[in-house]
């Protein structure tokens, strides 16, 4: 070939090779900050790289995992079986799991106080002191206090119940001496990473004299331009915002109007993530704006063994980016034994709890896991 011919070939293939060499970086960064795949429940939730993650060059984001877990009752005849199979009984099927996680956030449905023994067919709880420890050691990191029992045994109680979770590192919101203290968010700071948690309570669940005032001590009611407030207070402390919220009618599988509407404002305001509890069943999410709404996480330890959808809940496994926020939803079905005592779900078990998060309708960065993946 001629020199005629020969440069402007060689330069024509340099130039079309750089570009390749670009699109091939680029791709390859994209495919780094988004690994997972979503396909519908009918073809199976996979979970794989679309890439060599090990040829992706390292970034500066840093990430954690957030477990968030439904409702925790350590009283009535949970209780009773910690004192017949040891205190421990309750956390033995999920400690190990828990451990794995950054933090865990739960909803104690609980005040921990001494007092008198707790039958099994009342609807005033109260644990033992003690049971802190056994949170803690599980790896339970924060709880929200705004529910319709945190305040069973009065003022006493609620304030008893701060104190010994404080003493036991886990940090608590949704209730407090007064409203303002209700509404301190707990601070999670994990790998670089502030996550504040805010949470409320819906007030037609309790008598009036439950929620905090600026005097009272109490729960923090569900009031849309308070909680908004909150947030954005909040922003100032941390990375992101979570909000936890009690509300719902128990026993269904659909939110409410009044759910949807807080959660919704929740986002407008500037939360991350919203995570509910109350129905004692599992829910479906949502994704608005962007943004996803866990609408109930179902009972974690709790004895409704009279129907299988109380015994069943949902550990969220919340991946979050110190630049991206929420990048990731893993989903954990779990079934509760012998009144007290949850385990991964199997295969079988996990497939109408499952159904209900509604996963085929958002498209979302979820996966899932049951007892048989392990």
């Amino acid at each position: 070939m001629s020199a005629r011919y020969f440069y402007p070939v060689v330069v024509i293939i340099l130039v079309l090779g750089a570009g390749w060499f670009c699109i091939a970086q680029v791709a390859n960064k994209i495919a780094g900050r988004a690994p997972r795949v979503y396909a519908s429940l009918q073809d199976q939730l996979v979970y794989e790289p679309s890439t060599d993650l090990s040829e992706v060059p390292e970034e500066s984001s840093q990430s954690m995992h957030l477990y968030a877990v439904g409702d925790i009752m350590l009283s009535r005849t949970v209780a009773d079986k910690m004192a017949k199979k040891g205190n421990d009984y309750p956390f033995s099927g999920m400690k190990d799991i828990l451990q794995q996680a950054d933090a865990v956030f739960a909803n104690l449905e609980c005040p921990i106080t001494a007092g008198r023994h707790i039958e099994a067919e009342e609807l005033s709880f109260r644990a033992n002191p003690g049971v802190e420890e056994l949170m803690a050691d599980a790896n339970i990191s924060a709880v929200s206090l705004a529910n319709n029992h945190s305040p069973n045994f009065g003022n006493d109680g609620l304030l008893d119940t701060i104190s010994y979770l404080d003493a036991a590192g886990i940090a608590s919101t949704g209730a407090g001496e007064d409203l303002d203290q209700a509404e301190q968010p707990a601070l999670l700071t994990r790998n670089g990473i502030t996550i504040a948690i805010v949470a409320y309570t819906w007030s037609s669940l309790v008598p009036a004299s439950y929620g905090a005032s600026d005097t009272q001590p109490g729960t923090a009611f569900m009031d849309i331009a308070n909680m908004q407030s909150a947030v954005q207070r909040a922003q100032e402390m941390a990375d992101y915002v979570f909000v936890s919220m009690h509300s719902g009618i128990e026993y269904t599988y659909t939110p409410t109007q009044q759910q949807i509407d807080f959660a919704h404002a929740a986002i407008d305001a500037g939360a991350e993530l919203v995570i509910g509890h109350h129905p004692h069943v599992v829910q479906n999410i949502e994704a608005y704006k962007g943004k996803y709404i866990l609408y109930s996480l179902g009972n974690f330890i709790f004895d409704q063994m009279w129907s299988q959808p109380t015994r069943e809940g949902m550990l969220a496994d919340i991946e979050i980016d110190s630049q991206e926020g929420v990048t990731g939803l893993d989903f954990v079905p779990v079934i509760i034994d012998d009144y007290a005592r949850p385990r991964p779900a199997t295969d079988k078990e996990a497939e109408p709890i499952l159904e209900r998060l509604q996963l085929d309708k958002v498209a979302c960065p979820c996966t899932t896991q049951t007892a048989d993946d392990a």
